[in-house]
């Protein structure tokens, strides 16, 4: 078997444990569980919290003590065993609890799948710029077909959901310990903890072009998991209880539906290239930016009836609201810092964003629905992103001939 084929493998699984959940379990906490927004906003806030602190420790054992493969494994197998022991929860403390320890364990295994990939790769002597991208793009596949079966399988609305996450997160859990080793770093034993989990990026927040841009990226962190943790339930629940909606497609597959998101990712990647030479970086994010007030938008106008094309819009339009910034702006961070701390600042980049961002937007989100119900939500959302997208036009100054060609 190549090592390519053991890496789609091992990619295809890493992110259908994800997909088994991310989508679906709104709908399942607000429909059988009956639990309210803010509830709900603060399961997917544990995705913030985790992505605080848990990638870097983790990083420091795979690092200095435990090769990465075997972190890997054992990170998937606690997470697993966490889910089956919350699946059959049904009061809030203790299914939230256990929740958050699943996820602190599943989110360093992000990191730790790429570093996996990259080592066996380099060791079987292939250009890691060109083999991994076909190798990552199967965990989107991954995470699209976990959607697709739990929905078909009716799992959607139930704990069921959680046991499937579980059964691939065991899998997984095995298979790495088979994956090439990965060799603890001597000099990572010798280097010092502030640059070991990369506080010395942080200094970049002295630079005001650096800082202005880490706290957009915070901003529109905000963003990023409201859809993730309302769009089943909005679907489902709110268009499920309405007579002229029960039964289309929109309402009894909702994970079907919002699957189109991730398959919109997978092409706008595609176009980012292209996108980034014509328009340079700040129109790329600014894109990105009134993507993110379509997509929101058109959910509160679009209904699964008549309107549903709306909704198939607004699921198009997330490729566009979610990569041109994720990657462009990965890119900016990439060209903007010094190569001593290139690693370090991008996990500033992803701090700001899915961690502060995503930990502020989820428990903001389920106070504005709330507060406020549907579809209302969504138009306050689409403000926000709007207000963030101006003020950002205004603010961030940024030459188009110094642009990436």
């Amino acid at each position: 078997m190549s090592i390519k084929f053991r890496l789609t493998i091992m990619n295809f699984l890493q992110y259908a444990i994800w997909g088994a959940w991310l989508i679906s379990l709104g709908a399942y906490l607000g429909g059988e569980l009956s639990f309210s927004g803010r509830q709900i906003g603060s399961f997917f806030a544990t995705m913030g919290i985790a992505s605080l602190f848990m990638p870097a420790i983790m990083g420091i054992i795979a690092d200095r003590w435990i090769p990465a493969q075997k972190l890997l494994g054992i990170c998937h197998i606690i997470g697993a065993a966490l889910l089956v022991v919350a699946a059959p929860q049904r009061e809030y403390l203790p299914l939230y609890s256990l929740i958050l320890c699943s996820v602190m364990f599943y989110m360093p295994t992000i990191s730790l799948s790429n570093s996996v990939a990259y080592n066996a790769l380099t060791k079987s002597g292939l250009d890691t710029v060109k083999a991994f991208p076909p190798i990552r793009v199967w965990g989107t596949v991954g995470f699209i077909c976990a959607m697709i079966a739990v929905d078909l399988l009716g799992f959607a609305q139930s704990s069921m959901q959680l046991y499937s996450s579980a059964v691939l997160g065991f899998i997984l859990g095995v298979y790495s310990f088979t994956l090439p080793n990965c060799e603890v770093s001597k000099a990572c034993k010798n280097q010092s903890w502030v640059d070991t989990l990369g506080l010395r990026a942080f200094m970049l927040f002295k630079q005001k072009k650096m800082a202005i841009f880490f706290v957009f990226s915070m901003l529109l962190g905000v963003s990023l998991q409201i859809t993730n943790a309302f769009a089943n339930d909005y679907l489902t629940n709110h268009f499920g209880v309405i007579d002229a909606y029960k039964g289309t497609f929109g309402v009894e597959h909702a994970n079907i539906l919002i699957s189109l998101s991730q398959m919109s990712e997978t092409l706008c990647i595609l176009l980012i290239p292209f996108f980034l030479k014509r328009f340079g970086i700040k129109n790329v994010m600014l894109i990105s930016m009134f993507a993110w007030v379509l997509r929101f938008g058109l959910l509160g106008t679009g209904n699964p009836g008549d309107g549903v094309w709306m909704l198939v819009l607004s699921m198009l339009v997330y490729g566009v609201a979610f990569d041109f910034f994720n990657i462009s702006g990965s890119l900016y961070v990439d060209k903007e810092t010094d190569p001593s701390i290139r690693s370090s600042a991008q996990g500033v980049f992803m701090i700001m964003t899915n961690g502060f961002g995503a930990f502020l937007g989820s428990y903001a989100a389920g106070e504005v629905v709330d507060i406020f119900g549907w579809p209302h939500s969504w138009f306050i959302f689409a403000s926000y992103a709007l207000a963030v997208g101006i003020l950002f036009a205004i603010v961030f100054k940024y030459k188009h001939n110094q642009e990436i060609k």
